[in-house]
């Protein structure tokens, strides 16, 4: 198989305001809004998220539909934390875990913290060590 590329998709009640922190916070750009749908792409990264708004016909199978607040994180990779987590503090975004250290291996591990966009999803800043 030769993946292409890839997008994650989720669902939120207000797929505008997912959309509008990521472009406001973390420099992604605005690559398509519809009625219910807005998609924000980082070059950077290669990376393209999807809001789609809870009870969309296109979100199948209609058994997983649904607002989706609990049991994701969106991790994006920085090359420094800690100046990433000044900024966004400053801009007054809700911090709900302050930046911390986790060690991995021997002298491996990753600097981090995250944030909670408008829809509650969590949203980490992380700098691997």
């Amino acid at each position: 198989m030769n993946v292409l590329g890839g997008a994650i998709m989720v669902n939120v009640p207000d797929p505008d305001a997912s959309a509008d922190f990521l472009i406001s916070h973390l420099g992604f750009t605005d690559t398509i809004s519809d009625d219910g749908l807005a998609v924000v792409f980082s070059a950077e990264a290669g990376l393209h998220i999807a809001f789609l708004r809870v009870g969309a016909p296109d979100f199948i199978p209609e058994s997983i539909a649904g607002a989706l607040s609990k049991g994701m994180i969106i991790v994006l990779v920085t090359d420094d934390v800690e100046t990433e987590y000044s900024r966004v503090q400053e801009a007054g975004v809700d911090i709900v875990t302050p930046l911390r250290f986790s060690k991995w291996e021997a002298s491996t591990g990753e600097r981090y913290f995250q944030m909670r966009d408008p829809n509650g999803i969590i949203v980490r800043l992380t700098e691997w060590v």
